[in-house]
């Protein structure tokens, strides 16, 4: 969910030396920065989202099975997982991805030039892996059809709203703490989406990824195939409009040094 450059890494070892890592250089402060190689960074992205995935539907299920009936304590116990699984998530593997585990987040950094277009494009791939095959084990977990489109209704202007505020909210989270407090990011970004999860009305996907594999969980996690296309589509551009004002707003530099906004004052 977020971009980490490897600062504080720790430097490979003898059984971590394959040509597959690329480059490992010590800073002017004497921290170590890895830069990890493709595969590595896209299996980062697929282990994550999958997580994230098997987390959001199997709490939710799980929360469904035993809150007899209290939807309230249901949607809490899936917020408290979510949230929780992010932050472990983000600590766990920013040193190596970034954990963006989301297509918006991946499309702003693009946006930002932080991540170039053709890696930009299979961390998407990735993450649309990780989703369906975190959305097929939850399923499994409960012992429910795999690949079995969800029934579940969430369409309409007020949903699309929700969605709009609740990717915007992410992404400038994302950025306004890359910016001010990069050690803080994976607490904000959990505790931003277990909010999101009760202030908006669609209960926060902010995801495309996660928008597609929930399309696959017949619990009530789920959104029917039909109605995903325009989740998706409002968080895209969510994500879009998000950069555009942190850009400016937090004077965000690009990776050259130079300020992304054009003006500072």
């Amino acid at each position: 969910m977020t971009v980490f450059r490897g600062v504080g890494a720790s430097a490979p070892g003898p059984a971590n030396t394959d040509v597959m890592q690329t480059v490992v250089a010590t800073m002017d402060n004497g921290h170590t920065v890895v830069h990890w190689s493709v595969t590595r960074r896209l299996a980062a992205e697929v282990l994550g989202t999958a997580f994230l995935l098997a987390v959001v539907i199997g709490s939710g299920q799980m929360g469904e099975d035993l809150s007899n009936g209290i939807a309230g304590l249901g949607l809490l116990a899936n917020a408290l997982a979510t949230g929780a699984i992010l932050a472990v998530l983000i600590l766990m593997l920013g040193p190596v991805s970034g954990a963006h585990f989301n297509p918006a987040v991946t499309l702003s950094q693009w946006r930002l030039g932080t991540i170039p277009g053709r890696l930009a494009l299979a961390y998407v791939a990735a993450q649309v892996v990780g989703g369906l095959v975190g959305a097929a084990v939850a399923q499994l977990m409960f012992d429910l059809p795999v690949l079995a489109a969800s029934q579940v209704a969430r369409s309409g202007s007020g949903l699309w709203l929700a969605e709009f505020v609740a990717t915007f909210g992410l992404v400038a989270t994302i950025l306004g703490c890359i910016r001010f407090r990069p050690d803080a990011v994976a607490y904000a970004v959990g505790l931003y989406i277990t909010a999101g999860y009760w202030f908006t009305a669609s209960t926060s996907f902010a995801n495309p990824a996660v928008t597609l594999a929930r399309t696959l969980t017949t619990t009530g996690a789920g959104i029917r195939p039909e109605h995903a296309p325009a989740f998706m589509f409002v968080q895209v551009v969510a994500a879009l409009s998000a950069t555009i004002v942190c850009r400016w707003l937090f004077a965000l530099q690009s990776p050259g040094g130079r300020a992304s906004a054009d003006v500072l004052d």
